[in-house]
């Protein structure tokens, strides 16, 4: 159990935190912008304020679907979905789809793609508020909304669980096993938002019941005053059915089962050393000294990371002793080998130095090709910073495009007397960009329960690859009103003498994250919500001013703790960024601190128009219908038709259910089940009629014949009694 730090010394380090960080009192009041309204509305709340009457809350149903309609298939998405953004998408919103659609890459086999004229496709608009059908409705242009308000990423990646074949999980045939309805205090006429479904028309994939499934109703859902209308049978999940933040482990794995994945698409390699296998990674060759696996070191560290020494047989890293090592010493860890497809990846882990403070961590790749198949060193990085007696998170940012090994090289650099060494723990490498900035605030528990309400703590200014600098601003125990909340908010930040910018500041995504420190990266549920600097955004109605203009011009002067001075502008965020609950689940907390990872992302790129799809002179002529092309814009297709290319012409896809279809060049006609009976009718009377006028004249025709033939008979009898 780690040593508790004295009262006074927690008491000083909150106010080093609030004073001598970077707060400051303000000359003029800093009106912050929030971005929710000051209010925590889940999906099912932002839809009823709307005016929508959709099923369940946030599902469209057309006119062909039932219940059972995911069951098969035939409505399963491709594992690449294309995808449309239209021009009405709030920019904040593009960039968190985005994001969204990493996390899928990430931790499942689901990626998504522009669309490029394929048959069928998912277009985001904003409408009303967040709403999604269910499955592949194989309809061409299939609509998913994300409206106002619905830009967290949690409830993008809600949505399109629903468009990828998922119904909510309390809708379950097992449902009632695990909560009890309170049906009167259900609002009158949303009973049915209640309904469960028995496992011939809802499948769940053999997965137990989930009550940390972000597709599960919170307990408020549908009320018609404050008491709950789901009360959980296990009290302790009261509160954590309808949680907004990430993927729970059961709703990758219904998602692994019914897509069939075996890995995500851009996750590579996961290490907390708890196997002795060390997950594949090997020692390397021509080094003097070794990395061992051990769960405690001399001159510390005297834990792990991945469960601080909590549990018992458990809890190992990688460690190498400086201090019994000679001077030019190097010990090499390699990974196992590694195929990347992107092209850059993030490498994540967790480092302590015990060691001497000359001695080193240097990160390369050993590149494999066919002039290099034994592989050849590529120095990446040394991780800087003097011994810490703590574990500190570190990213990487890679570059490789072919198989590879990451490589950790220790040395022994300096010969003064040291106990400790190196030491490696949580590591994680995924095909993606690296978080920009890292922000660690100790003793969180203590802090949140100690600052008061409506007083906030500021990160260091961080300056952005652009030169934009910016500042996280964070209230441990909520703005005033919001008892109980995290409140986040950013700014922007400039000084004296700073050139470059541009103002007011263009469309850049500033996103916090408060990260979930789970050992491996897929398993992870962190918080994040991210705002943009929209320059056309005034300070306030009727203002001159513009809202991300320089901080010189609409923000106050405070000063940093090393007596520096600097402007910080009006911050935009949420007072409702995560409940003091949530955030002491999980491993938000470790070793009693938080981490707050901190980025800024030009997003202007997704101002302009994505292009529709058509064909190019180069591409090889296609069988089929391919992408719209501009022949397709004198072409109306009615009643939601889509326009393709069929062997070189425009042509009308018409919309087809179970009982009806439409049909026509334009789609312009309607046909229906009771149609095609009556139809059907008519033809087997038709039918019925001319078989029988041929069966009239059949047996007329017979009757004759055989009259004829008794006739010559009778002549011929004659004849021979004649003779």
């Amino acid at each position: 159990m780690a040593e508790r730090k004295p009262t006074g010394v927690l008491a000083l380090h909150i106010v080093c935190l609030l004073c001598g960080s970077s707060l400051s009192w303000p000359t003029t009041k800093i009106l912050d912008y929030d971005v929710d309204g000051g209010r925590d509305l889940d999906i099912i709340d932002i839809n009823e304020e709307a005016g929508l009457n959709l099923v369940e809350g946030d599902i469209v149903l057309d006119e062909r679907q039932t219940r059972n309609s995911i069951i098969g298939d035939e409505y399963r998405w491709p594992k690449t979905i294309p995808y449309y953004m239209e021009d009405d998408l709030e920019i904040n919103a593009k960039g968190v789809i985005l994001k969204a659609f990493e996390q899928y890459r990430l931790k499942t086999c689901i990626d998504f793609k522009p669309w490029t004229g394929e048959a069928n496709y998912i277009s985001i608009f904003k409408g009303g508020g967040c709403f999604s059908s269910v499955g592949n409705r194989r309809v061409g242009k299939q609509r998913l909304s994300i409206g106002s308000n619905c830009d967290r990423i949690a409830t993008i990646e809600h949505e399109f669980l629903h468009a990828l074949g998922f119904w909510h999980e309390q809708s379950r045939a097992d449902r009632d096993d695990y909560v009890r309805i309170m049906w009167d205090r259900i609002s009158e006429g949303k009973e049915h938002n209640f309904n469960t479904y028995d496992d011939t028309t809802s499948s769940s994939l053999g997965v137990p019941y989930d009550y940390g499934s972000m597709m599960h109703y919170s307990k408020n859902a549908f009320r018609n005053g404050t008491e709950p209308t789901i009360v959980t049978k296990i009290p302790a999940f009261s509160d954590v059915i309808g949680q907004r933040m990430e993927f729970s482990d059961s709703d990758l794995l219904k998602l692994h089962r019914l897509y069939n994945c075996t890995q995500g698409a851009t996750f590579l390699d996961s290490c907390d050393f708890e196997r002795e296998n060390i997950c594949g990674m090997i020692q390397g060759q021509g080094d003097r000294a070794d990395w061992l696996r051990v769960s405690k070191a001399a001159g510390r560290p005297d834990t792990d990371y991945s469960n601080m020494g909590k549990c018992t047989g458990s809890g190992y890293f990688m460690h190498f002793g400086t201090g019994t090592a000679n001077t030019g010493d190097m010990a090499l860890l390699e990974s196992r080998l590694l195929y990347p497809k992107r092209g850059y990846q993030c490498l994540q882990f967790f480092y302590y130095n015990s060691a001497g403070p000359s001695d080193t961590l240097k990160i390369y790749v050993r590149e494999y090709d066919k002039a290099n198949p034994n592989g050849k060193l590529r120095f990446i990085k040394t991780i800087d910073g003097p011994p810490q007696e703590l574990w500190q998170l570190h990213h990487v940012s890679l570059d490789v495009k072919t198989k590879f090994r990451v490589v950790f090289q220790g040395t022994k650099e300096g010969s003064g007397p040291s106990t400790g060494g190196l030491s490696l723990d949580d590591i994680n490498l995924s095909e993606t960009t690296c978080p920009e900035f890292i922000w660690r605030v100790k003793n969180f528990s203590h802090v949140m329960d100690n600052t008061p309400m409506n007083t906030s703590i500021f990160s260091p200014p961080f300056t952005s690859k652009e030169g934009y600098t910016f500042q996280m601003e964070l209230y441990p125990s909520g703005k005033a009103g919001y008892p109980g909340e995290l409140s986040a908010y950013a700014h922007l930040v400039a000084r004296e003498g700073d050139t470059g910018q541009k103002w007011p500041c263009p469309w850049k995504q500033i996103t916090m994250m408060l990260m979930d420190q789970h050992p491996h990266i897929q398993k992870r549920m962190s918080n994040q919500r991210s705002v943009t600097t929209d320059p056309n955004m005034k300070a306030s109605t009727g203002s001159d001013q513009f809202f991300w203009d320089d901080p010189r011009k609409v923000g106050v002067e405070v000063t940093h703790t090393d007596g520096s001075k600097y402007f910080r502008g009006p911050g935009a965020g949420t007072a409702v960024y995560l409940t003091h609950l949530r955030a002491k689940s999980r491993d938000f907390i470790k070793g009693g601190d938080a981490i707050f990872l901190l980025t800024m992302e030009d997003v202007s790129h997704l101002t302009v128009t994505q292009p529709l799809p058509s064909p190019t002179p180069s591409s090889p002529p296609q069988t089929g219908t391919t992408a719209p092309s501009d022949v397709c814009l004198n072409v109306q297709c009615q009643n939601d038709g889509v326009c393709v290319l069929d062997e070189g012409r425009a042509a009308c896809r018409c919309v087809v259910g179970d009982d009806w279809w439409y049909y026509g060049n334009s789609c312009q006609y309607k046909g229906s089940t009771n149609d095609k009976t009556t139809l059907a009718l008519a033809s087997s009377l038709s039918v019925l009629g001319v078989m029988l006028v041929i069966t009239a004249v059949s047996i007329v025709c017979v009757k004759k014949k055989y009259k004829k033939r008794g006739n010559d008979n009778s002549v011929v009898m004659a004849n021979m009694n004649a003779s």
